[in-house]
């Protein structure tokens, strides 16, 4: 255990000199289903192990330092459609990580918040999910941003009728529409958008995930199933993410000129 921590410690500290730290990092946690299938167990084993990757990568957040936002993936409204056997199984387990995970995450100085459909969730849930939000509100290392029950075109339809509400009640006019109001009406208005997306599974597509927000996001997918990411390979995805040229629609001149 010793020896892991100088490694981890190196490795951060390499980091920290080689380059920016993405402020913002956004998780497709996929492949916890085919992770058990491929050991022999069944999905919800996936699902728990899971469990244990998220904690891990939250820690490494706050050890390195520089991360301020970590969103996870964690249910899409598509997820809804699965067996109700699975779905039912995954918010008793979102339940149980929320309550076991608060006091780590309130010792670790990390913020918890969670963006979607949130109405949709069980009560159960909720009340587990706000009592952390609330335990934590006050932290600042990082904050935490669990999507529940969210999918990108929800959020953007969501925005749409929010905005069209307000044109019709005479809070905002037209001409105001653009980017910046656009992007106060989504559900993640309060954190900025991310700087880097990563996908484990092996699939490359977002699956519904943050589409206005992942406009000019750095992408990294890792073939690793996700029970299997742990900091390590979230180190080697920022070591990545720091070799990239980020242009946002210029060329590379107009960026040395900066």
């Amino acid at each position: 255990m010793a020896k892991n921590a100088e490694k981890d410690k190196l490795l951060q500290e390499e980091l920290k000199k080689s380059g920016e730290i993405p402020k913002h990092v956004a998780i497709i946690m996929d492949g916890n289903g085919r992770w058990a299938k491929s050991k022999g167990y069944n999905r919800v084993f996936g699902h728990k192990e899971g469990v244990n990757s998220a904690r891990d990568i939250v820690e490494a957040c706050v050890e390195l330092g520089g991360v301020k936002y970590l969103t996870l993936y964690t249910f899409s409204t598509e997820n809804w459609r699965r067996p109700k056997a699975e779905v039912s199984v995954l918010m008793k387990l979102l339940i149980k990580a929320i309550r076991d995970e608060t006091e780590r995450l309130h010792k670790n100085g990390v913020r918890l918040i969670a963006s979607g459909n949130l109405e949709t969730l069980p009560e159960k849930v909720l009340q587990e999910l706000h009592d952390c939000m609330d335990y934590t509100k006050d932290n600042k290392r990082l904050t935490l941003n669990l999507a529940l029950s969210y999918s990108g075109r929800w959020d953007i339809i969501n925005a749409v009728k929010n905005i069209a509400k307000d044109y019709k009640d005479g809070k905002i006019s037209q001409d105001e529409i653009n980017d910046d109001l656009f992007s106060d009406y989504l559900v993640t208005k309060s954190i900025p958008d991310p700087d880097l997306m990563i996908r484990t599974g092996g699939d490359y597509r977002i699956s519904n995930f943050l589409l206005w927000q992942l406009a000019y996001s750095e992408i990294y997918i890792d073939t690793i199933y996700w029970p299997d990411f742990k900091r390590g390979s979230f180190y080697k995805a920022i070591a990545e993410y720091q070799k990239r040229e980020r242009r946002f629609g210029l060329v590379s001149e107009q960026l040395q000129k900066k």
